[in-house]
């Protein structure tokens, strides 16, 4: 078992990559990969959680069926990028697409149910982390079209948050400078805070 002190090391060594080569993670310990994704905090127990998980023959489909919603969402995008897209969904090692199951008429607001869905991609990223893999959270305008939404299961309101691209990281972990806390935090004292990010 390991102690607190180390736990805080090991999520401070998380770093995101797309870096990634095989193996990916299968059976048992995918689905406990993104189980730590429903354990995420979720107000109202709303489960906006929808996962779909791309990866062998079928890359080059999906990369397809992204480059087709870049052309209808993102037309005016160099060519050169839209190959670019389509090369990064048509070889990282695993995608998985971050779905929200979205009750817009619910007790908890649309977003806290955002929220929790962020709060899970992140658990999954550390627990990709744990298990020795690596991964990066990639967005794009093209994420809100209506035909990628429903080959990923999803009819609006529901949305994506994005994709995870997952793998084996390629190399040695590069060393990254990290933002300085104190300037990101305040503690509170009876008058009004102020941060020095605010003011660089």
């Amino acid at each position: 078992m390991i102690n607190h002190q180390s736990s805080l090391e090991f999520l401070l060594s998380r770093a995101s990559t797309d870096q990634l080569v095989d193996p990916v993670p299968q059976g048992k310990q995918l689905r406990a990969i993104l189980s730590a994704g429903l354990r995420a905090p979720d107000h109202g127990k709303m489960r906006p959680w929808r996962y779909t998980v791309i990866q062998g023959e079928y890359r080059e489909a999906f990369a397809k069926v992204v480059l087709k919603a870049i052309e209808r969402e993102e037309s005016h995008l160099p060519e050169a990028k839209k190959e670019k897209r389509y090369h990064r969904f048509s070889t990282m090692p695993m995608i998985i697409a971050l779905g929200i199951h979205i009750v817009p008429e619910g007790k908890i607001p649309v977003v806290e149910q955002e929220m929790a869905a962020a709060a899970g991609a992140m658990n999954v990223l550390n627990a990709l982390h744990a298990e020795g893999f690596g991964g990066i959270w990639v967005t794009g305008a093209f994420s809100t079209d209506t035909e990628l939404l429903e080959m990923l299961g999803l009819k609006k309101p529901d949305c994506l948050a994005g994709f995870l691209f997952v793998g084996t990281p390629e190399g040695s972990k590069e060393d990254r400078k990290r933002p300085d806390i104190e300037k990101y935090m305040a503690l509170w004292e009876g008058k009004p805070v102020s941060f020095g990010a605010n003011v660089d």
